[in-house]
């Protein structure tokens, strides 16, 4: 299941060092200098990258990266999705999510992810459910709003702030995202074991949220399809390389007295789902 998404002017990406410029507000004229320099690198590296000089690309997305002022999360996202898609041309899927992370850190702080819906969150909360505010749209029906408290509201506040200075809509930041989401689903995908599966899967579910084209959605589906069972083999093959490893440090702690993992059997109760151990000295 391949999946090839291109940078482009609007796309980029890098995840090595911090920028130069950290921790730095400049004056409107500095700032539309160092982005300027910025954004010529990345057309430099998106030439690198369409003749498949993905090594060099990445160093060049990296001196964008440098260049940019970290602030400005959007443009940041946008070097670090296309540095992204470099490393899984590289097959280097650990740096492909590392990168991938630090771009959806950055649209996070223009447009937080949605929460849960209320029914996820009042089976996450063991169905104690969450604080509402009773409201009434236009035509005086009632509805059920959540209540904000002031960190979130706060949060949120900030992403408009941010979000309105960028010049970007909320559609242009979900654009991104969802190449990114893609990048990092792919590179988890291909990492394997139980704990990237999951990720990937989770990924692919936060993409059923976001506007697809045919292409992606079909991408998104099969994922979806072909995850479960894979996800199941390598929960089933960690577990027991986990039991391995307990069991082996079990031995070496009561060998001493003679004793075995082996002299302890767990009895599981099909009508609780508990387990009992029962102690058996001749095994």
């Amino acid at each position: 299941m391949a999946i090839h998404h291109y940078p482009s002017d609007d796309d980029q990406s890098f995840t090595s060092a911090k920028s130069d410029l950290d921790d730095h507000t400049f004056t409107p004229e500095e700032e539309a200098a160092l982005l300027a320099d910025s954004n010529n690198l990345k057309n430099s590296a998106n030439t690198l990258f369409a003749k498949g000089s993905y090594g060099e690309a990445i160093q060049t997305y990296d001196r964008a990266l440098a260049s940019c002022p970290n602030y400005l999360d959007y443009d940041v996202a946008v070097l670090r999705s296309n540095i992204a898609a470099c490393h899984l041309k590289l097959k280097d899927w650990k740096a492909a999510i590392e990168s991938a992370t630090g771009s959806l850190g950055c649209l996070d702080r223009l447009d937080p992810p949605t929460k849960k819906s209320a029914a996820e969150t009042n089976s996450a909360s063991g169905g104690r459910g969450v604080e509402k505010l009773d409201g009434r749209t236009e035509d005086g029906a009632s509805s059920v709003v959540e209540e904000l408290d002031d960190e979130t509201a706060e949060r949120l506040e900030a992403a408009s702030r941010a979000l309105a200075k960028s010049g970007r809509s909320r559609a242009d930041v979900q654009k991104i995202r969802v190449k990114v989401l893609l990048r990092r689903a792919k590179a988890r995908t291909e990492t394997g074991g139980w704990a990237a599966l999951q990720g990937a899967d989770e990924d692919y579910r936060d993409l059923t949220t976001l506007p697809l084209g045919p292409l992606d959605r079909k991408t998104v589906d099969i994922a979806l399809r072909d995850l479960p069972p894979r996800l199941e083999d390598a929960k089933q093959k960690d577990v027991a390389e986990m039991m391995g490893k307990l069991k082996g440090l079990g031995n070496s702690l009561l060998k001493p007295f003679g004793l075995s993992t082996e002299n302890f059997q767990f009895i599981k109760d099909e009508k609780t789902g508990g387990y009992s151990m029962n102690f058996n000295q001749g095994s």
